[in-house]
């Protein structure tokens, strides 16, 4: 008797699945009638075109390819039509004021995120990518599509595709980082990038090694810490316990070979002293082998010619 019930509940709940996932069906293709076939643009105003095409065979391929499109877009009905904003949800509507320097065109849809990723959300509002857009109202801090790219679109992190896959995340944080008039105007070093591509790690990253270190191997991602910050790995003597986490062993001096900071004169003209000295012995190498061919040559030619000579002499004698 005990078997009824729960067979019961089981397929109650897999009703309600059903019909909520056709009723997202519904929604999705309601919505893509038009937005599949669109081709204008929104622009906003830090300059960013939002295309109003959404590529339906992309978006069902994403991530988010099973939601509803008001699941996101919450002050939008089926037609489109704008609902009143106290349906939105209090929280998502609380979040979209803090965020509306970043989100000019649709801040409830740029704070639907936090419906699913709460924690996450939460995360990245404390940090300083997103402090930078709730407390200092800036629009060019970072914020979930900035590292993700369109929700349309987004695929999981271990596809090659995706923005923060390990073999493309360097390249998604140089978009910030790798960026002369952003590090000048938040003093977040202008040659972090640069430092990075000349270290070790960077070297390994670029020629293909997908274990070497990346920004997110040390600094993290979602609940990024400023340097200063006695939490962050990357602060003082936290750096023994991160860079421990590859290099077994790891002490103080260990860990202050590495850093972004522009080198000194010493280091600079001991690299530079460096390179010419590898670059004389390889070229004193070279020149000694081109020389030592060419006395070979020389000598094969001269001993050929004396053999000839020599050959005649006795033919005359002859």
């Amino acid at each position: 008797m005990k078997i009824f019930p729960t067979a019961f509940t089981i397929i109650c709940l897999l009703f309600i699945m059903t019909v909520d996932s056709h009723a997202a069906r519904e929604n999705i293709s309601s919505c893509l009638i038009c937005h599949n076939r669109m081709s204008g643009k929104v622009t906003l105003q830090s300059g960013q075109e939002i295309d109003l095409r959404i590529d339906a065979s992309k978006f069902q391929a994403s991530v988010h390819g099973f939601l509803a499109c008001t699941e996101c877009h919450k002050k939008f009905d089926e037609n489109p039509h704008v609902k009143p904003s106290e349906k939105v949800p209090a929280d998502i509507m609380k979040i979209s004021e803090e965020i509306k320097s970043k989100a000019k065109i649709d801040p409830v849809a740029y704070s639907a995120c936090y419906s699913c990723h709460e924690d996450i959300y939460k995360q990245v509002l404390s940090s300083p990518h997103g402090k930078n857009i709730t407390v200092k109202h800036k629009p060019d801090g970072a914020l979930c599509l900035d590292c993700h790219g369109s929700p349309h679109y987004i695929v999981k992190t271990d596809n090659p595709g995706s923005h923060v896959n390990r073999k493309n995340v360097v390249e998604t944080c140089a978009r910030c980082h790798g960026n002369r008039n952003l590090a000048v105007k938040y003093k977040m070093g202008e040659d972090v990038l640069v430092s990075y591509n000349e270290s070790f790690h960077g070297k390994k990253y670029h020629l293909g090694d997908r274990k070497a270190p990346t920004c997110i191997s040390c600094h993290g991602y979602h609940d990024i810490k400023r340097v200063d910050n006695p939490a962050s790995p990357v602060f003082g003597l936290n750096k023994i316990q991160t860079c421990g986490k590859c290099h077994k062993g790891a002490n103080e001096k260990f860990v202050a070979a590495f850093t972004h900071k522009p080198a000194g004169p010493i280091p600079r003209i001991t690299q530079v002293t460096l390179i010419i000295l590898t670059l004389s012995v390889f070229i004193f190498i070279v020149s000694h082998v081109i020389l030592e061919a060419y006395a070979e040559i020389r000598d094969a030619i001269f001993r050929k010619k004396r053999r000839t000579e020599k050959d005649e002499s006795e033919n005359e004698c002859i």
